[in-house]
């Protein structure tokens, strides 16, 4: 990832569109990262995932499922924001959304990141820490190259590991309950 802006930006330049040109990217500490094209992989990973989980969430009225790039606010000062590749907002919190176009300012019930041979550890590390301190309540982490989907519940102290689930398993959600995704379906085609 590469940092785009020297200077750190306050939470009234974000507000007001700043960066202006740029639709991938992330704030962490006011400083404008630049998030890379994601590959073809990724994106039919992320298409079909966000198919799967709209079909299932809709047919349900369950909330909202949104793709990036849409800002995730962790802190407005320093302004810090993430994008995740897929988030879903419960019914409930819908309207809250509605009143937020521009941007969530508040979490999300799941957020799923599909990883990337580019990213490091210790980033996914700090993004997981800037989820938890936001309250989301599950991540998955999905890994195209091993094909596996690893769901992360909230705790108290830190995240709990549902499991690391396969490609011949089920995907099992605590926030989605009665969904029963083969690990499988998510990766075809990709």
């Amino acid at each position: 990832m590469a940092e785009v802006a020297q200077k750190v930006l306050t939470w009234d330049e974000y507000v007001r569109g700043e960066p202006a040109d740029l639709e991938r990217y992330e704030i962490v500490d006011g400083v404008v990262i630049e998030l890379p094209a994601p590959s073809v992989g990724h994106q039919r990973v992320v298409r079909r995932l966000l198919r799967l989980l709209e079909d299932f969430v809709s047919s349900r009225n369950l909330g909202e499922v949104l793709p990036a790039p849409l800002d995730v606010v962790v802190q407005q000062n320093p302004v810090r924001t993430r994008q995740p590749d897929l988030l879903f907002v419960r019914a409930e919190n819908v309207p809250i959304l509605e009143s937020q176009q521009e941007r969530l300012e508040f979490a999300p019930d799941l957020v799923i990141e599909v990883l990337s041979p580019s990213d490091s550890v210790s980033e996914l590390f700090k993004k997981l820490s800037d989820y938890h301190r936001i309250g989301v309540k599950e991540v998955w982490l999905v890994n195209p190259l091993a094909k596996t989907v690893e769901v992360l519940v909230w705790r108290r102290d830190d995240w709990e590991l549902v499991g690391v689930f396969k490609e011949t398993e089920i995907v099992q959600s605590k926030v989605l309950t009665e969904l029963s995704l083969p690990v499988a379906q998510i990766f075809e085609g990709a």
